[in-house]
């Protein structure tokens, strides 16, 4: 299901947290409104969320920003938000292709969330813990396709982008669907299944 967190005292950087006015493009004044109303950084003289990039926000607060984004502006702006994950959040550095541009989501997902002030995920020691569900890899043998399913509290729309986004990075031209045979977390489920195909 959307907008409902996995766990309590789960937090989000606040590099992660600047997608959402970063996805807004031009209009990041309505883009901060949604933030702001939540608690999440303050505002400039022009009305533009502040949002410090090493302190820790929310997440129940940036899921209900998302939800009223989603009620007021829908899948279209949720979409650009997701597009704009990679271009803020932190990311694995050795990242050489597609299959690791979509194995990289879930543990850049557990770097980028704390619980209880722990960070979910060590890059020194590969550790990762649980608590916000999981971005899934699964490569399917001898075709050029994906499949990614997708278990956490963020919206649809959302991951379909942040997906998007990270296979067009190494395959341009690749296509991102959501699998709508199977469950998805608008209609109640706890997943979505997104299919990733390109062509050489």
């Amino acid at each position: 299901m959307q907008f409902v967190p996995f766990a309590e005292g789960i937090e989000v950087n606040g590099q992660t947290v600047w997608a959402i006015v970063d996805g807004f493009k031009a209009f990041s004044v309505l883009a901060s409104t949604y933030l702001l109303k939540e608690g999440i950084g303050t505002a400039d003289k022009q009305g533009v969320a502040v949002v410090d990039p090493k302190a820790w926000y929310s997440q129940r607060a940036w899921l209900r920003a998302f939800e009223q984004i989603a009620t007021q502006l829908g899948d279209t702006v949720l979409l650009e938000i997701g597009k704009a994950i990679p271009r803020n959040a932190i990311f694995p550095d050795s990242i050489q292709d597609i299959h690791a541009a979509i194995q990289s989501i879930d543990i850049a997902y557990h770097i980028n969330h704390r619980r209880q002030g722990q960070p979910l995920f060590d890059p020194a020691t590969g550790r990762m813990r649980e608590g916000i569900g999981h971005y899934g890899y699964t490569r399917v043998p001898g075709e050029k396709k994906i499949l990614s399913v997708c278990e956490n509290p963020y919206p649809c729309a959302f991951d379909n982008g942040l997906i998007q986004a990270m296979a067009r990075r190494f395959e341009p031209f690749s296509r991102t669907e959501h699998d709508d045979t199977q469950p998805c977390r608008k209609r109640g489920g706890n997943s979505c299944t997104y299919i990733v195909t390109w062509h050489a």
